[in-house]
């Protein structure tokens, strides 16, 4: 089975899935729904290497 892809060029929630017109509206409702979700995962923004990465130049 084959589904169209259909309103593949608007904004997607990566939590619900649900589509919107504009990334402002994506914003707004991610700031409103997932709450939660967002303040408790916003504590790991520090990136570091992990030991034994190799970096290539």
């Amino acid at each position: 089975m084959v589904l169209p892809l259909v309103d593949e060029d608007k904004p997607k929630c990566y939590l619900c899935h649900e589509g919107f017109e504009d990334i402002e509206k994506l914003k707004e409702h991610q700031n409103l729904a997932h709450k939660d979700f967002f303040e408790s995962n916003e504590k790991q923004t520090s990136r570091e290497s992990a030991p034994g990465d190799v970096t290539v130049f």
